[in-house]
C-alpha cells in the first residue's frame, strides 16, 4: 500500500465531513480501495451519528430532571396538604367535643379546598397546570358556596354560584381558549367560544336572580338593560371575525360601532320598558345629570367618528398599496 494506515486514519474524520483537500481525498480513496481495515473504520464512523447521540443524551437529562422536579413537587404538595389538614382536624375535634355537630367542620373543609386548588394543584399537575388550577379553583369555590348555603338554610346557592361563574368566565375564558389542548380543539373558533361563554353565563346568572328574587316585571327590566350589552358583544365578534378586511378597517368599524352603541343605548332600553325613547340632545351642557350624559354621548360619538374615519383612510391606503404590490 502506498500510504500508511495511521496517516489515513487521521484523515478519515476530515474525509467523512468533506473538509479535506482534493489531494487528501484522493489519497484516502486510493488507500481505502486496498485496505479493508480502514474501510471498515470509515463505515463505523458513518454509522455513528453524533447529533443523534447528543440529542438522545439531552432528552435523557431532561427526563431525569423532570422526574426529579416531579418528586420534589409531590413532596412539597404533600407537605402543604398536611398543613392544610391541621385546621380541618382541629375543627373536627372542636365540633365533636362541643357536640355542635359537624357544620363548621364541613365549612372549613370546603374552605381549605380553595388554597389547595391554588397551591397544591399546580404542584401536583404534570401538564396543563393553568387549566387544572382554574378548574379546581372554580370547583372549590362552588363547593364552598354550596356547603355554606346548606348549613345556613338559605336558598341563594344558584344565584351566588352563577354570579361567581360569570365573574370567573369574564376573567379566565380568554386564557382558557388559548391554552394548548383547548386551542387545538377550537381551531379558529376561539373568539366565538369567548362570546358564547360570556352570553351563556350571563343569561344563567340573570335567570337565577330572576327566579330567586325577581319581582313582577324583573325579566322585562333585565332584558331591557342586558340586550344592548349582548348586542355589543356579538356585534364586535361579527365585525372582528367575519369581514376579510385589514386590521385598520376592522378597527375603524369597531370604533364606529362602539360610539354608535353608546350614543343610542338608552333608546332601545326605554322602548322595551314601555317608555318614550329619547336621544341625547346636542349642547345640553353640564348643569344636570341628564345634560352631562347627553354631552358625553355627543363627545364620544364625534370622537369615535373622527378616529374611525382616520383609521378607515389608513386602512384603505394600506389595502390599495397591497393590491399595487401584487
Amino acid at each position: 500500500m502506498k500510504y500508511n494506515c495511521e496517516m489515513i486514519r487521521d484523515l478519515l474524520p476530515l474525509y467523512k465531513d468533506q473538509a479535506c483537500s482534493k489531494a487528501s481525498a484522493e489519497a484516502v480513496e486510493e488507500h481505502l480501495a486496498e485496505c479493508p481495515d480502514c474501510t471498515g473504520l470509515l463505515e463505523e464512523m458513518n454509522s455513528f451519528n453524533i447529533e443523534e447521540t447528543i440529542k438522545q443524551e439531552r432528552n435523557d437529562v431532561i427526563k431525569t430532571q423532570a422526574k426529579y422536579f416531579k418528586r420534589k413537587s409531590a413532596i412539597v404538595g404533600t407537605v402543604i396538604g398536611a398543613v392544610f389538614s391541621l385546621p380541618i382536624l382541629i375543627c373536627l375535634i372542636v365540633d365533636l367535643v362541643s357536640g355542635s355537630g359537624l357544620s363548621w367542620f364541613f365549612i372549613v373543609l370546603a374552605a381549605m379546598l380553595i388554597p389547595a386548588s391554588l397551591i397544591v394543584v399546580p404542584l401536583m399537575a404534570e401538564k396543563n397546570k393553568g387549566l387544572w388550577t382554574i378548574g379546581s379553583f372554580a370547583a372549590s369555590l362552588t363547593v364552598l358556596l354550596a356547603v355554606c348555603c346548606i348549613y345556613s338554610g338559605g336558598s341563594w346557592f344558584f344565584t351566588a354560584a352563577f354570579s361567581v361563574i360569570f365573574g370567573l368566565a369574564l376573567i379566565f375564558t380568554p386564557f382558557i381558549v388559548r391554552a394548548e389542548p383547548v386551542a387545538k380543539r377550537l381551531g379558529n373558533n376561539k373568539l366565538f367560544t369567548v362570546a358564547a361563554v360570556y352570553t351563556l353565563t350571563f343569561v344563567l346568572m340573570m335567570l337565577s336572580i330572576g327566579l330567586s328574587y325577581g319581582k313582577p316585571g324583573f325579566f322585562r327590566t333585565a332584558a331591557a338593560c342586558s340586550l344592548p350589552a349582548l348586542v355589543y358583544v356579538w356585534g364586535m365578534f361579527l365585525l372582528i371575525r367575519l369581514p376579510k378586511w385589514n386590521g385598520y378597517l376592522k378597527a375603524a368599524c369597531c370604533i364606529a360601532f362602539s360610539a354608535l352603541m353608546y350614543f343610542f343605548s338608552d333608546a332601545p332600553v326605554l322602548m322595551m320598558l314601555g317608555q318614550e325613547p329619547r336621544l341625547p340632545q346636542f349642547g345640553a351642557g353640564f348643569t344636570s345629570a341628564s345634560g352631562i350624559n347627553d354631552s358625553i354621548s355627543w363627545i364620544i360619538l364625534i370622537s369615535g367618528a373622527v378616529i374611525a374615519a382616520v383609521m378607515a383612510v389608513i386602512g384603505a391606503i394600506k389595502n390599495n398599496s397591497g393590491r399595487n404590490n401584487k
